[in-house]
C-alpha cells in the first residue's frame, strides 16, 4: 500500500466518510487513552446473555445458594435481547442454558458455552424450563444499554433479585485484575495447559520486570 493514505484528494477519509472530521484522531492525544476504555467479555456468551449472567453470579456469591434450592429463574431484559438469545440452538446464545451452566457451575466457562453435547443433558434440560425469559418495555427503552433483571425464587419461599445495569467487562464496570487473569487462564489453558497458562498470565503482568522479552517463548508455545 501507499506510504500515508490519510493525504492527497482521494484519500482514506473521502473513500469512507462524505462528512469525515479528520482532527477527531488527535483529539486528546496523550490525554485520552483508549486502551483503558476496552470492552472486555467477562463471559464468552452472546451479547444479551452478559447482563443476566453478572446478576445470576452476583445473586450466588451473596447469597449462597445451590441449584438444588432453586425454584424458578425469571431473567427481565429487552425484547430484542430476549428475542435473540432465547432457547437457541447454539448453546454460547442460549440464555435457558448458559443460565443453567451458571446455577451448575458457579461460572460459565469456554467449554461450556461451546459444548453442544451438554445442552441436551437430562439434568441441565430439566433445569433450563425452569428458567423464563421475559421481555421488559423499560429495559427496551433503555437500549442500547445491555441491561438484565434477574429474579430467582428459591424452595424456601425467598425470592432474589439483581438489577445488573453496567455489564462486568465494560469501561463503566471493568474486571478487576484477578477476573481478566482468570479469563484468560481458561482461555489458554486447553491448549497451553493449565500451568503454562497461569505462568503466561503472571509473566504478563510482570512485563515491566521481564530483562529478556526471548522468555515468553516457551510460554506460548505449546
Amino acid at each position: 500500500g501507499i506510504e500515508d493514505a490519510f493525504s492527497g484528494d482521494r484519500n482514506f477519509f473521502f473513500a469512507f466518510g462524505a462528512k469525515a472530521k479528520p482532527d477527531e484522531l488527535a483529539r486528546g492525544l496523550g490525554e485520552t487513552f483508549e486502551v483503558v476504555n476496552t470492552n472486555i467479555k467477562r463471559w464468552t456468551v452472546g451479547s444479551p446473555i452478559q447482563a443476566p449472567l453478572d446478576s445470576l453470579y452476583a445473586l450466588i456469591k451473596e447469597n449462597k445458594f445451590k441449584v438444588d434450592d432453586v425454584e424458578k429463574v425469571v431473567v427481565r431484559l429487552s425484547h430484542q435481547g430476549r428475542r435473540t438469545v432465547n432457547d437457541r440452538s447454539m448453546p454460547d446464545i442460549n440464555l435457558q442454558y448458559m443460565m443453567a451452566v451458571m446455577l451448575l457451575d458457579g461460572t460459565a466457562s469456554l467449554e461450556a458455552a461451546h459444548d453442544f453435547k451438554r445442552m441436551n443433558e437430562p439434568k441441565v434440560l430439566a433445569l433450563r424450563k425452569r428458567i423464563e425469559p421475559v421481555g421488559d418495555d423499560e429495559l427496551e427503552r433503555l437500549l442500547p444499554s445491555r441491561q438484565a433483571i434477574v429474579e430467582v425464587t428459591l424452595r424456601d419461599g425467598r425470592t432474589l433479585r439483581h438489577h445488573t445495569k453496567e455489564v462486568r467487562g465494560t469501561s463503566k464496570n471493568p474486571m478487576t485484575r484477578e477476573e481478566v487473569g482468570e479469563k484468560a487462564r481458561d482461555l489458554c489453558a486447553p491448549i497451553l495447559g493449565k500451568k503454562r497458562a497461569v505462568q503466561l498470565v503472571d509473566a504478563i503482568w510482570n512485563l515491566d520486570k521481564l530483562a529478556d522479552v526471548r522468555k515468553l517463548r516457551p510460554l506460548l508455545q505449546v
